[in-house]
């Protein structure tokens, strides 16, 4: 997956699940990883990396 596709995917995962959206990327990454499908897998790593950083830093 391109970084513009990544970047569109995370976007629409933030505006579907807001706070909770780099916890779901998360889930569908381990769901893939356990399938087998590796290269999805590594679709929503990146996906997460991009919804945490459009998030930035947490505030403590």
């Amino acid at each position: 997956m391109d970084a513009i596709k990544t970047t569109e995917h995370a976007r629409a995962l933030l505006s579907a699940h807001g706070g909770k959206a780099e916890a779901e990327a998360a889930h569908r990454m381990q769901q893939c990883a356990q399938a087998g499908r590796t290269a999805e897998a590594e679709n929503w790593r990146k996906i997460r990396l991009a919804v945490s950083e459009m998030r930035g830093p947490r505030q403590g």
